[in-house]
């Protein structure tokens, strides 16, 4: 008889822990919404005033829902701010600068994390601690730098590193390295040192460890910081401003200067310019949303 009357209390019971614990996460879920929702109304309101045409902005005010819709906007900024040849500048730096960033990265992620030596520690710190570093304060020696470093006049016009894509990209990738050397390394950590000692066994080098067993194991990550990376370089503003002086070769987050007027702007034109510059890295992101989220989750189910 005592044997039936068991898993009487025992569904009670895990009914009581369901209910317990969906009352912690209730209000969780409150927060992550109301959060959800603050940071969507500037991107909806911007693209509810880039749909707008001025005349109705004019009229009815920006705060408002009167009028009509359109794409007219979205047309002539393209065609006035020239996205075109931008958007293939900003190709020309991000997709060099996130590559070696995660090739860079990779290989000083497992020089620290899978190889024993007395410096792995003292290197991780110092590669983080450049993160801490505001970019701002090497804007002036690294000018300096790059004006006085030579290059043949079939890579730059100038004579120097100003002036071209190398100098952006180069300053990008080392500004970046830090943040992906520290995530990587920690995601690397938590991969089963069996596997290399297996493959140190069977005469495998420090590369073929590296290229052949670690990194294939890392793609999740990978694509995770890929994502953010793309994001970053992209939006960078400061480095091709300071660099780049010619204005045909500026990257696509300073083609919405060409849409100022002189006396008066239009600021539906410039939403629908803004709205331009997020399609790129909204593309990137919806391609590789599955692998950035398993990125950002494997790693807190090991061990």
């Amino acid at each position: 008889m005592s044997t039936l009357a068991n898993p009487i209390p025992s569904t009670a019971g895990a009914a009581a822990v369901s209910r317990n614990s969906g009352k912690r996460h209730y209000g969780t879920h409150i927060f992550l919404t109301v959060m959800a929702v603050m940071w969507l109304i500037p991107l909806g309101w911007s693209l509810y005033t880039a749909l707008r045409p001025k005349a109705d902005t004019d009229k009815y005010g920006y705060f408002s829902f009167g009028g009509s819709f359109s794409f007219d906007n979205f047309i002539q900024a393209w065609t006035q701010g020239g996205f075109s040849k931008y958007l293939l500048n900003s190709l020309l730096i991000t997709a060099p600068a996130v590559l070696l960033t995660l090739f860079f990265a990779s290989m000083m992620a497992f020089a620290v994390s899978r190889v024993n030596w007395k410096f792995n520690i003292t290197l991780l710190i110092m590669f983080t601690a450049g993160n801490l570093l505001p970019p701002q304060v090497l804007a002036a020696p690294l000018f300096e730098m790059f004006k006085h470093l030579s290059l043949p006049y079939s890579f730059s016009d100038s004579g120097n590193l100003l002036n071209t894509y190398i100098s952006v990209i180069a300053v990008d990738t080392a500004f970046q390295i830090g943040f992906c050397t520290f995530v990587l390394s920690n995601y690397m950590k938590a991969l089963s040192s069996d596997l290399t000692e297996a493959a140190l066994v069977d005469g495998a080098g420090i590369w073929r460890q590296y290229w052949n067993i670690i990194l294939p194991l890392c793609r999740p990550a990978l694509a995770a910081l890929g994502t953010l990376e793309v994001i970053f370089i992209y939006n960078d503003f400061f480095w091709p401003l300071l660099f780049i002086q010619s204005g045909d070769r500026l990257p696509i987050t300073t083609a919405i200067n060409n849409l100022q007027g002189q006396f008066l702007s239009n600021y539906n034109l410039i939403a629908a310019g803004a709205m331009i510059t997020l399609i790129p890295t909204l593309i990137i992101y919806l391609a590789l949303q599955r692998q950035f989220v398993a990125g950002l989750t494997l790693g807190s189910s090991k061990g």
